[in-house]
């Protein structure tokens, strides 16, 4: 079965990999993705795999807040009345979500690395969300699709790269070791674009996209299909060698969005962590 329908192919050829834009998907009927199943497998990954709290939440906070204290099988199966968000990371781990992911990504990868070159490091993540539930604003490091299974929800999305909603400085400590949690004002708001989902719609999201996602008012179930590339990877390098240079009194430029490569600065990176033992 083809998940991705030629039209939503289409647009993402189209789109990809800098402007968010919605898809249709056909995976809103897949057992894998069921409640009772997706409790089952929280059970069985490992903690560091799982994490979950309180999903009455703002939309920005500086730290991961506390888990509930309810176990995680329960926090899904009664995701209804726990009031809970859940991720499962690294579902590839589990076989039979391993050639979930692979066969999503199979139908774009001639896509994706028509563009961004091969495509490197596939990873699934699912998200429990109990109703009205908040995901806080925070950004990414990869191309991100994420397919919304089960209930509603919208994601208020914004520029990628511009310092007015992540500054330069939280991008360089995350590629160093630091959070993805950035800091919330009312008026950001007005520069954010909203992304309803239903079920059998998707969103693509561009890297390091700050965004923040509510819940509708029923229990949601998505799934997000994620990737990098060469070109993020640079990015990232990038980014954290601006760190060393702010560290010793200068300023550096930002690295440049695609089509840029950011070469110079990524390898000046990769040598430095090297001679200091960071890889």
């Amino acid at each position: 079965m083809t998940v991705f329908p030629p039209d939503s192919r289409a647009a993402f050829a189209a789109n990809y990999p800098e402007v968010p834009h919605k898809l249709r998907h056909a995976l809103q009927r897949e057992p894998l993705l069921e409640l009772d199943a997706l409790a089952r497998l929280a059970e069985a990954l490992a903690p560091a795999a799982v994490e979950y709290n309180f999903a009455d939440l703002p939309i920005g906070i500086t730290a991961k807040p506390d888990p509930t204290g309810i176990p995680i099988g329960e926090t899904i199966r009664r995701i209804g009345e726990t009031g809970s968000w859940a991720a499962l990371k690294n579902i590839e781990q589990v076989p039979e979500y391993e050639a979930l992911l692979h066969g999503l990504l199979d139908e774009l990868r001639p896509l994706i690395e028509a563009r961004t070159g091969a495509l490197q490091k596939p990873q699934g993540f699912i998200f429990i969300t109990s109703p009205g539930g908040m995901t806080p604003y925070h950004f990414d490091p990869e191309h991100n699709i994420l397919l919304q299974i089960r209930g509603s929800k919208v994601m208020t999305q914004f520029p990628a790269g511009d310092p007015a909603y992540a500054p330069d400085e939280i991008h360089e400590t995350y590629h160093t070791g630091g959070g993805r949690e950035l800091t919330w004002r009312d008026e950001l708001l007005a520069g954010g674009t909203q992304f309803p989902l239903q079920p059998g719609e998707a969103l693509f999201v561009p890297v390091m996209a700050p965004h923040f996602v509510r819940n509708g008012p029923e229990p949601s179930v998505s799934l997000s299909i994620t990737w990098r590339s060469d070109w993020s990877f640079a990015e990232a390098d990038a980014r954290a060698f601006n760190g060393v240079l702010r560290r010793i009194g200068l300023s550096p430029a930002r690295p440049g969005r695609w089509p840029r490569r950011n070469r110079a600065k990524a390898l000046g990176w990769r040598a430095y962590a090297k001679l200091r033992g960071l890889r």
